[in-house]
């Protein structure tokens, strides 16, 4: 209502005005039509009425490049139409086809004849509300933002994309919502939004957004733990080190979007350990990368934070955890400390968090699964390096508790609900009831 009002006024000023005023104002006129254009609102429902500002989907469609939308992988047939939302039985995918840009979506659920328990995941399974209950005949809306991009910097160069990157969510040309749980989902809005602080992610396996089950790393849920005046953008990717993830032009184009204000947290070493040759090591090629991904944010005006590497279970006999990463956290600590960066000390907190659990415990949050697990997984996993969703989400809650312990202004838009985390005290995977997403693989992701 407000846009049109908008529309109308400049109408009204363009015959009012002279003429080189009116083209002015016409150009504004233009403007809002854009916005208009650019803001998609979809309802769902077989009773839901037409609307000129929105789309009105009254039976399930399978996601189409030259419609732009609809339930992707082939999950419409999962899908059921109430009089006025969708539910679901098993994991649903919708997808809308939009340009590269920081979006704000808003979603309203909630069933007028059921309890309802939703759980939303966007793009590469980053976590963005998890299983808020409702009651019968409650409805609310959840208010959440999304980055989408491409490898695409300038007209000249993109990223560098490994063939296993090629089909993941957070590549392609549209923005991807998985519903889970018990939903009844009555609206999806997204709006482009300008003016959002955005974190950049850069780093390895640890960090990136997983793809597929039942791999996963903190960034794809920290997101759950900030509020909508944040953006995360994760650059990280598997089996990258600080020269290659510069080398696959990832850190280009990071400082081609970053503006003054955002934040770039970095967090490297596991696979800029197996890196050989000269002038190569931690306190030589690691510090000198460090210190150039410091001194490139903050050209730009944006907030570096460093972040040591999280450990890999790796325990002695007497149940302490063996460090594995050599000289590259003190590197980073030194580094930080020159260049007076926040650091979050990520080596110490997983410490602390493993041997809390213990040996067999901690494999839980893990990838550590019996054969025939997921899928086609005809042999046991037993990885001591990446996480499962449990696990990304307690080093998630590390993260949080780093920045909070900081008093970064990050921590500022951390959600006020999300209580203080203590890794001498973690979670149980006991207690773990977030649904699986429904694509699975069982080949580990790069780097170890």
């Amino acid at each position: 209502m407000i846009q049109k009002n908008k529309m109308v006024l400049l109408l009204f000023l363009i015959c009012s005005y002279p003429i080189s005023k009116a083209a002015t104002i016409s150009q504004n006129l233009v403007s809002v039509s854009k916005e208009i254009a650019e803001k998609k609102v979809f309802y769902f429902g077989k009773k839901v009425k037409r609307s000129k500002e929105a789309f009105i989907l009254n039976k399930t469609i399978n996601y189409d490049s030259s419609l732009g939308y609809g339930f992707d992988f082939n999950t419409a047939e999962n899908v059921k139409l109430n009089s006025d939302s969708f539910s679901i039985d098993t994991p649903v995918y919708f997808s809308v086809q939009l340009p590269e840009g920081n979006y704000q979506v808003s979603v309203t659920y909630g069933s007028a004849v059921q309890n309802t328990n939703t759980t939303i995941k966007a793009e590469s399974r980053r976590l963005m509300l998890d299983q808020h209950p409702l009651k019968k005949g409650e409805t609310t809306t959840k208010i959440f933002n999304v980055n989408v991009r491409t490898p695409k910097i300038n007209e000249t160069a993109e990223i560098k994309l490994k063939d296993r990157d090629l089909g993941q969510l957070n590549w392609d040309d549209k923005l991807t919502l998985e519903f889970l749980g018990t939903v009844a989902i009555k609206s999806i809005s997204i709006i482009p939004i300008k003016e959002v602080t955005t974190v950049y992610l850069a780093g390895d396996s640890t960090v990136t957004d997983q793809d597929l089950e039942p791999w996963a790393s903190w960034g794809q849920f920290i997101t759950n733990y900030f509020d909508k005046n944040i953006v995360i953008a994760n650059y990280a990717a598997s089996g990258l080190t600080l020269r290659s993830f510069k080398a696959s032009l990832r850190l280009e184009k990071v400082l081609s979007v970053i503006k003054p204000g955002d934040y770039l947290i970095v967090e490297f070493a596991h696979n800029d350990e197996k890196e050989k040759g000269e002038g190569i090591g931690p306190w030589e090629s690691y510090s000198a990368s460090i210190r150039e991904y410091v001194q490139a944010a903050r050209d730009k005006g944006a907030f570096p934070i460093l972040i040591t590497p999280v450990q890999r279970r790796a325990f002695n006999a007497d149940g302490t955890l063996k460090p594995t990463h050599g000289d590259y956290p003190d590197a980073m600590r030194k580094v930080a400390q020159e260049m007076n960066v926040p650091l979050v000390d990520i080596s110490k907190l997983t410490t602390t968090l493993y041997e809390s659990w213990g040996d067999e415990p901690s494999r839980k949050a893990f990838v550590q699964y019996p054969a025939n697990t997921f899928p086609g997984q005809k042999e046991k996993l037993e990885d001591n390096t990446h996480f499962n969703s449990f696990g990304a989400n307690e080093i998630a809650l590390c993260v949080i508790k780093g920045l909070r312990d900081l008093n970064s202004p990050l921590a500022h838009y951390i959600l006020k609900e999300v209580p203080p985390y203590n890794p001498n005290h973690p979670n149980a995977f006991a207690k773990w009831t977030l649904p699986m997403s429904k694509r699975f693989e069982i080949v580990k992701p790069d780097g170890n």
